[in-house]
């Protein structure tokens, strides 16, 4: 795979390679994922890329993987290349997929090599948007890097150390984020020139983070705001969905919505601005994996500055460890400021606090029942 310096748009001109060591501690003790882990997961985004741009006749293969999702072709050809590049990482000890959801060693024993001091095991899921894919729109791979053998028990805030957003549309792009200790956390854009040449795109992918001033908030007034509501036939039994739909259209807010996780994200982190939201109800069900797709992703949305919480519960998304690989949960994500509203108008009368106390979800993860009665008591 061939990284390339960046045009002239972009800056600083620095190579991929060079942008991602500096994002690293300097000390050698992130060299795998910085020199072998994540240079292999892009090749991979870039091989996925190359088999979709040739996959013409898109069809179930006649299985289904372990959530009852019927399987595509496609879904099969992306699974085989992430793991055939994950083999080729000698840090990378497993693995698990959302087609494959049981974590598995890589590679046979004899070839797995323990002089390594760094070990990773990796959570993705090969091929998001495969119900969208067939009109040729937009879909993604999502890929979360954590430290050990194992994510599971594991507390997905510092134990998930990276994650990429592979995006395939009219072109090939991915997000990369990094929170690993010592270093301030990153999120970077690249985008794939030719055929595995990678430029960097943006050097730094930002949200606004935090609650807005009166100047900002004027200034913010006449910008389009953009909400992707997932989930929407929940709205047909959840009130409190339905009112904060209302709410977007009154305040004419701009519709973005692809039914692709990926992209609908992507958007956001490219405006600046935004709100996703997954809200579940008892006859719409969770269908978000929190391993394969929420943790992945809400590294990426806190690196850029913004918020990924628990639509159910306002817990942030990466507070809860993942027990088994099967879970499930709702979302919303976005700018602190949208999905702080989101949260209040979609828990109002669940979790105990009053429509007139504005709601706060604060950095250690607490939900807001408890964070306001210690503000009521």
């Amino acid at each position: 795979m061939t990284i390339n310096a960046p045009s002239e748009a972009a800056a600083p001109a620095v190579t991929v390679a060079a942008h991602l060591q500096a994002a690293l501690p300097q000390d050698g003790s992130r060299s795998e994922l910085v020199a072998s882990v994540i240079p292999s997961l892009l090749e991979c985004v870039a091989d996925i890329s190359r088999a979709l741009r040739g996959a013409q006749h898109v069809s179930r293969v006649g299985t289904a993987n372990t959530f009852g999702d019927d399987q595509l072709n496609v879904d099969v050809v992306a699974e085989g290349l992430v793991r055939a590049a994950l083999a080729r990482c000698p840090s990378v000890w497993t693995a698990s997929s959302e087609e494959d959801p049981v974590e598995r060693a890589v590679r046979p024993p004899a070839e797995q090599s323990s002089e390594l001091a760094e070990q990773y095991t990796v959570a993705f899921d090969p091929l998001d948007g495969s119900s969208i894919i067939a009109p040729n729109w937009t879909v993604g791979t999502i890929l979360g890097i954590w430290d050990g053998k194992s994510a599971l028990g594991q507390a997905p805030a510092t134990k998930q150390v990276a994650a990429v957003l592979g995006v395939y549309g009219p072109r090939t792009t991915a997000i990369v984020a990094l929170r690993v200790k010592g270093t301030k956390p990153s999120c970077f854009e690249v985008g794939l020139t030719g055929e595995s040449s990678w430029e960097l795109v943006r050097p730094s992918v930002l949200l606004p983070a935090g609650r807005m001033d009166v100047a900002m908030a004027a200034a913010s007034a006449t910008k389009v705001k953009y909400f992707s509501p997932a989930n929407l036939r929940a709205a047909s039994e959840d009130e409190n969905y339905r009112g904060l739909v209302e709410h977007y259209i009154r305040q004419r807010y701009t519709l973005r919505y692809s039914g692709g996780l990926v992209p609908d994200v992507v958007h956001a982190l490219s405006k600046g601005n935004g709100v996703y939201l997954s809200p579940v109800a008892p006859g719409s069900k969770a269908k978000l994996r929190r391993l394969y797709e929420l943790c992945p992703l809400a590294l990426i949305v806190e690196c850029a500055g913004g918020r990924a919480l628990d639509a159910s519960t306002a817990w942030d998304t990466l507070h809860v460890p993942v027990m088994n690989c099967n879970e499930t949960a709702g979302l919303v994500c976005g700018t602190d400021v949208e999905v702080e509203l989101a949260i209040k108008t979609l828990l109002i009368g669940r979790v105990g606090f009053k429509v007139d106390v504005p709601p706060k979800v604060v950095a250690d993860g607490s939900p807001l029942e408890v964070l306001l009665s210690r503000q009521q008591g």
